[in-house]
């Protein structure tokens, strides 16, 4: 099994590029089932969640590929008729396997999907999916693990539907189906996220009637029929903000190319409060992290607030503030796994429930760790980055689901860190 080795305390300087967002590119190629034909999505990036949802597609009866001349070009050929299932060898390792059930039931009127695993940060049902879809018309059964789907009347119908909590995949799972549904949708209190607003330009160009993606309020107007889409994924504002975090680490100055400002606000915020210098720069962000952090209070939230996929990230710099900080986590419950981890390389965190109180420590040392998630992986890796000493990262597997080759990208900026094949 892979690890990461890191020899820390190195002050990391340059440049450093952002990938195409994980979280837009997997919906936006499950809209490819809405449409027969030649689809092409640009700007995506090269993670085993992307590669998971091909290989689901690909059973399906659709022909995925990357383009020779541009490899973050995925090509696909969807025909007019597909295996609507899927199984659960190919959904149990990543969640947003569930993104398929709407497209399907949409364009063919049945589904069998399993339901969906992924990182284990907390209960994250699909109740709010099935609920919405069975407003639409979808008839649902949970069967031996699976979603169990059928639409009698043979193509969804338009309806009035407001989530009981905000949902990013259900909101994109609803959209999509409502796509080419009957008559007119209108989904309330959706997930702002921009990747809702991305696949919601996606569906557009594809020939869809939609309004109010990226509110909380989406008005869909059902169409018979979408083309081929043809989509540039929006960069990855999770991977950014954890570079943005890397160069607020004492004595960093770092500059992220290709992600956009206007998504990492909340972010933003936190890291001026710490003390740290952002500025905007030509096509990104730069940050200079000047001494010391200054402790920062922080309260996770749906988006527009500070996103829960950065509170691991940022805990590592509050782990080296002067002084005491407090985080509360609002959107996962079980989302303070890396603390123990953290706490073997020095830092002093205590958790009780949803809150985490961080005395700030003068530096960390480096000690062999053991990933438990996507996120807490990353603020591994920059906690690796700033301790004194080496430091390994077990069980990247995590890690690759989310960052693209995270080790050959920080390289360039001074870190001492390689990939050690397991």
């Amino acid at each position: 099994m892979d690890k990461i080795v890191i020899e820390g305390g190195v002050p990391l300087r340059g440049s450093v590029d952002v990938s195409g967002a994980k979280n837009a590119a997997l919906p936006v190629l499950a809209a490819a089932l809405l449409a027969e034909g030649e689809h092409e999505v640009r700007n995506v990036p090269d993670l085993a969640d992307v590669r998971t949802l091909g290989k689901l597609l690909g059973h399906m009866g659709a022909e995925v590929a990357r383009a020779e001349a541009d490899r973050r070009t995925v090509r696909l050929r969807v025909p007019a008729a597909v295996t609507p299932e899927a199984p659960y060898e190919l959904v149990k390792t990543m969640r947003a396997s569930v993104l398929v059930l709407g497209p399907l039931l949409a364009r063919w009127g049945k589904a069998r999907v399993s339901l969906p695993g992924g990182c284990a940060i907390g209960a994250r049902p699909i109740d709010q999916h099935l609920k919405a879809l069975t407003a639409l018309g979808a008839e649902i059964r949970l069967e031996h693990g699976y979603v169990n789907a059928t639409v009698p009347r043979g193509r969804l119908r338009g309806t009035v539907f407001t989530f009981d909590a905000q949902t990013v995949t259900g909101t994109e799972n609803v959209m999509m189906a409502a796509a080419l549904a009957e008559g007119e949708t209108v989904l309330r209190n959706c997930a702002r996220e921009p990747e809702v607003k991305d696949l919601g330009d996606a569906l557009v160009a594809m020939g869809a009637l939609v309004e109010g993606a990226g509110t909380d309020e989406i008005w869909i107007e059902g169409v018979p029929s979408l083309r081929p889409l043809s989509h540039a994924v929006i960069p990855d504002r999770i991977e950014a903000g954890t570079f943005l975090v890397a160069g607020a680490l004492p004595g960093n100055d770092v500059t992220v190319r290709g992600c956009v400002a206007a998504h990492q606000e909340a972010l933003v915020e936190k890291l001026r409060a710490v003390g740290a210098e952002v500025t905007k720069v030509e096509g990104g962000l730069r940050v200079v992290g000047d001494g010391r952090p200054r402790p920062v209070d922080v309260r996770t939230a749906p988006h527009p607030g500070f996103p829960t996929d950065m509170q691991a990230q940022l805990m590592v710099l509050l782990c080296l503030a002067d002084g005491t900080s407090r985080i509360t986590e609002t959107v996962f419950e079980n989302r303070f796994m890396h603390v123990q981890e953290l706490i073997r390389l020095g830092a002093h965190v205590e958790v009780d429930g949803r809150v985490a109180m961080v005395k700030g420590v003068p530096e960390l040392s480096g000690a062999p760790v053991m990933a438990s998630d996507l996120r807490a992986s990353a603020a591994l890796v920059l906690a690796g980055l700033a301790a004194s000493g080496t430091t390994e990262v077990l069980r990247v597997y995590h890690l690759d689901r989310g960052y693209e080759r995270i080790e050959e990208k920080l390289a360039p900026l001074g870190a001492r860190i390689r990939r050690v094949r397991g």
